[in-house]
């Protein structure tokens, strides 16, 4: 019986899997024709995968040298000799562990006399260039090379004398055999590789691989891909899901991120959490409750570029808008990691479980220190009845203290920072049981839609900056048809007043057969 798979390697006959026979004709195109590749993308975006399917796939006009630098450290890489042994090693292993790696004897014995007689560890630069003429030379089949986990050579200046190596043999590749094509592949864009040798300071871009041409499809798991999968799995096990709706919500997710895609359907199908709205609710619940590589891995860069960290931040908090540019290297970097992407020109946040774990993030750094978050947990209790979320009465506490607590202070700095004081007292009334997001379209300076989750209840609150009475009322006309398009009657209106003369509380409004709680603070 096959299983959602989200560590290492995906196989058709053992896990359920969207097809990438698209993918893989596009870069065998590439190395047809003789193209040198970079395959960059974020922590369990499909390398692996996709890597090991076109090993299987090129192996039948090719010689396949796969190698992986996961397992090379500081040794390895310290001197350019001791990394052309390494380099000529990791080769040699190719041929004696990889099916796909076929050889003469001729290079056999080549490639074997140059390793096993090597001294100290090293092999000059030299030597290995002439071992790579030796063997493209004498194999029957060109050869392709394939380089996973490329960012484990980032910082060390051996690897860009590596880079310039099979560069000059990819500009005299009519005159002297060498390789049809060399893939690499990794997190980092081999240009953006900031190597230890340089002061922090420098952000230079390393220029020896500008031969190569970036896979730039899309390795987002698509609508039809999904489906299918989700058809094969109900073929399988006869659920009764609605493969549209379930099919919708993953994508509405997870903006086909595959990490997120197999996990999500792990999560139902291995904790029998049901294929329905509910089940997939809870299943998000649960992933953005765990520790995993790619969370722990979001952390680390945030810390390592607080940059990103303070972009995400303005996105998230005070809806900035801006323009994607891809020279801008903060922006550059995020994308690079699939923290966001590029929308119609502008930066959205990659997908909505990335923005919740965000959120999550940012309130968690301030929950110790801050007044209305300790509110929150103290008034948690009364605002759940029967696994239904008060939140009329919600609305009403937190303007109570939100007006106790920061009337008194300096009202322009908090006309930014409202939202975020209401995500601070809403998340420990749900923390455990429900989440929230914020409707990504509707996120400026001015409105947000904040969407809560509670046991697969949704309740709809726009959050909007006063303006005067008139914007005011084409406020409650938008939160009316959005209501619409949610299927519910009933929604809310939190709107932060910094008028000395406002008027605070809580009010009841009808518009035709909708219901509008809105709180005034």
């Amino acid at each position: 019986m096959r299983r959602f798979n989200i560590t290492g390697t995906c196989y058709p006959q053992y896990h359920y899997m969207v097809d990438i026979t698209n993918r893989l004709d596009i870069i065998e195109k590439k190395v047809a024709d003789g193209e040198y590749i970079t395959i960059n993308r974020g922590r369990q975006y499909g390398k692996t995968t996709t890597l090991y399917h076109l090993t299987k796939r090129l192996c039948n006009d090719y010689a396949v040298f796969s190698i992986s630098f996961e397992s090379m450290g500081e040794r390895d890489f310290k001197t350019i000799d001791a990394l052309s042994f390494s380099f000529a090693d990791a080769l040699k292993s190719a041929i004696v562990n990889e099916a796909t790696t076929v050889v003469n004897d001729a290079v056999k014995d080549a490639m074997f006399s140059v390793v096993d007689n090597a001294q100290d560890y090293q092999i000059n630069p030299k030597v290995l260039s002439d071992l790579i003429i030796e063997i493209c030379k004498k194999t029957s089949n060109p050869i392709v090379l394939i380089i996973d986990e490329v960012d484990n050579a980032s910082n060390y200046e051996s690897f860009i004398e590596l880079l310039r190596m099979l560069r000059n043999k990819y500009l005299k590749r009519f005159e002297t055999p060498t390789f049809q094509s060399v893939i690499l592949a990794g997190v980092y864009d081999i240009k953006n590789l900031k190597l230890k040798v340089r002061p922090d300071s420098d952000h230079q871009y390393n220029s020896p691989w500008n031969i190569a041409v970036p896979f730039d499809e899309d390795m987002s798991l698509p609508k039809d891909g999904i489906m299918q999968m989700l058809k094969e799995y109900e073929a399988d096990h006869n659920t009764g899901m609605d493969i549209d709706e379930m099919t919708r919500l993953i994508l509405e997710y997870s903006s086909g991120y595959p990490f997120f895609v197999s996990k999500l359907c792990q999560l139902i199908d291995e904790k029998n959490l049901g294929w329905t709205y509910e089940g997939f609710l809870k299943a998000v619940n649960i992933l953005l409750k765990e520790t995993n590589t790619l969370f722990d891995d979001l952390i680390k860069k945030l810390d390592d570029f607080p940059e990103i960290k303070t972009i995400l931040k303005d996105i998230l908090y005070y809806g900035n808008d801006y323009g994607f540019n891809p020279d801008i290297k903060v922006f550059n970097l995020a994308a690079m990691f699939n923290y966001i992407k590029e929308v119609n020109g502008k930066v959205r946040i990659f997908n909505r479980i990335m923005e919740t774990r965000l959120y999550n993030l940012f309130t968690s750094e301030e929950e110790i220190k801050s007044e209305i978050y300790i509110q929150g947990s103290t008034d948690r209790d009364q605002f759940i009845d029967n696994g239904t979320l008060k939140m009329d009465k919600i609305l009403e506490r937190f303007a109570v203290h939100f007006n106790d607590i920061y009337g008194g202070e300096n009202l322009k700095f908090k006309e930014e920072e409202g939202r975020r004081f209401f995500m601070l007292y809403i998340k420990p009334i749900i923390n455990g049981t429900g989440n929230y997001y914020i409707e990504a379209q509707t996120r400026d300076r001015s409105r947000t839609d904040m969407i809560i989750d509670y046991l697969g209840k949704q309740y709809i609150i726009e959050l909007k900056i006063w303006r005067g009475n008139s914007y005011n009322e084409r406020g409650e006309q938008q939160l009316t048809e959005y209501l619409d398009y949610y299927h519910t009657n009933k929604g809310y209106m939190l709107s932060f007043n910094f008028n000395k003369g406002k008027v605070s509380g809580v009010k009841t409004l009808n518009f035709g057969n909708k219901e509008i709680v809105e709180a005034v603070v």
